[in-house]
């Protein structure tokens, strides 16, 4: 049997090897194709810059208006990006994981008495008893009051009502002292943090932890002094004072009826789940019947972060696509730059093609260095680019700048592009000229 098998295996083999033949010689035929291209590409590169070099001051002006759109696209792009950075930065400062659950009072109901929303600490401790993913929560309750120290007193202070965790959930810690605890909320004690610029504004310093203030003429404990957060889009995050949300309602109870709350959940990928357990359980609590519309808001602070990276990004495309038509300015320059070196050279083409130069040989030729000049307008630019960005980033009130690697990409690209672009109707009358014309020219 083994040796039937190798008798008839032989033939097979054979045929196989004949089928074979043919595909592989085509694939010879391919790499000699490619090598030859590459060959020529290289030639043609190397003749681009003998022209580029021995054309140095017309090359320049030539390349100058690309030089301008590709520094013009990485500086706007590098600064949008580093302000966008900035932004996200801040807003991630807040807090990105927690949603801000309201009463839906309507102002019309408010000013007739018929308001029958309600919001209370019961609903607030169902959702915190039955909501899963829910990470963190507190009751937040708001008003603007005046605050006193000795015989200094400021007013339109705004007061917060809520528990330990709202240090955690906004990022509201303190830097001396410490931040109310579960104890003092549970007493409702009298005890407070507050910003900075609320020491500011009553001239005291940050001795005055451990002492007393005044909030509403009512003596409060300072435990703590919250850390400078700065401002953000007009508001002063270090004017502000806390205290527990229980001794806020003890000062205001109109406010039991009407609470707000954070709810924070245990990841970004959970928000989705929470707020819409959130929704079911608050709709059930307030019976409402299908179709019925919410008698509550859930404002997301994730939304907010979505929004403004998708503004981002349109800005970013929309500048750079208003910047990139110096672009057209600068390929229809090296356009015209090119005709003109067609016409210059008509008498070289000619003999190129006498001595038997292809019409695709001449077209690649000028392609080649309509691209080349481009490219390297291209790379002037995007160095010159990097220089303005790092030198505007050692400011010392400047945002961290760094030039993204894709807008380097994306200005290669577009140079090389506008190279292509408009050298491809110089490179195109050059190739269909007739070798005898060519060689009558003057």
């Amino acid at each position: 049997m083994t040796h039937d098998s190798a008798h008839t295996s032989q033939p097979d083999r054979q045929s196989r090897d004949d089928a074979a033949a043919p595909r592989r010689s085509r694939l010879v035929r391919a790499a000699l194709l490619a090598g030859a291209f590459v060959s020529r590409s290289m030639q043609g590169v190397l003749t681009a810059l003998t022209q580029i070099w021995a054309n140095k001051g017309r090359s320049l002006l030539t390349t100058l208006g690309i030089i301008i759109a590709v520094t013009a696209i990485i500086v706007v792009v590098t600064f949008v990006q580093g302000f966008g950075d900035y932004m996200t930065s801040m807003l991630r400062g807040y807090g990105t994981q927690y949603m801000i659950v309201s009463p839906d009072v309507r102002w019309e109901q408010e000013i007739t008495g018929t308001n029958q929303v309600r919001m209370t600490l019961d609903d607030v401790n169902a959702i915190r008893v039955n909501c899963e993913d829910l990470k963190r929560l507190t009751p937040f309750l708001y008003g603007e009051v005046g605050v006193s120290c000795g015989k200094a007193e400021v007013t339109g202070i705004p007061l917060r009502g809520v528990t330990q965790d709202y240090q955690v959930i906004r990022n509201y810690f303190v830097d001396r002292g410490r931040f109310f605890g579960p104890i003092d909320v549970d007493r409702a004690s009298d005890v407070c943090v507050v910003g900075r610029n609320v020491l500011k504004r009553l001239d005291i310093d940050e001795s005055i932890e451990g002492g007393s203030i005044k909030i509403a003429d009512r003596r409060f404990r300072v435990v703590g002094i919250l850390e400078a957060k700065g401002s953000f889009m007009g508001d002063d995050q270090d004017l502000t004072v806390m205290i527990p949300y229980s001794t806020m309602l003890d000062m205001y109870p109109e406010q039991r009826d009407l609470i707000r709350f954070l709810a924070e959940a245990s990841s970004e990928e959970k928000i989705d789940a929470v707020e819409a357990h959130i929704k079911r359980i608050l709709r059930q609590r307030h019976r409402l019947r299908p179709g019925q519309p919410d008698d509550f808001e859930i404002e997301r602070q994730d939304q907010a972060l979505r929004e403004f990276t998708k503004i981002r990004n349109i800005t970013s495309a929309v500048l750079a696509g208003i910047v990139s038509i110096s672009l057209l300015v600068g390929g229809i320059g090296i356009m015209n730059v090119m005709l003109v070196s067609v016409t210059e050279r008509t008498r070289e083409i000619g003999l190129r093609k006498s001595v038997g130069g292809r019409r695709r040989d001449i077209l690649l030729q000028f392609l080649i260095e309509a691209v080349v000049l481009s490219t390297i307008g291209g790379a002037v630019g995007i160095a010159i680019g990097y220089g303005i960005s790092f030198i505007a980033g050692m400011h010392p009130s400047m945002v961290d700048l760094s030039v993204p690697l894709w807008s380097v990409a994306l200005a290669l690209v577009f140079s090389a592009g506008a190279g292509v672009l408009f050298g491809i109707i110089p490179a195109f009358k050059a190739a269909i000229l007739h070798p005898i014309d060519a060689l009558r020219h003057e």
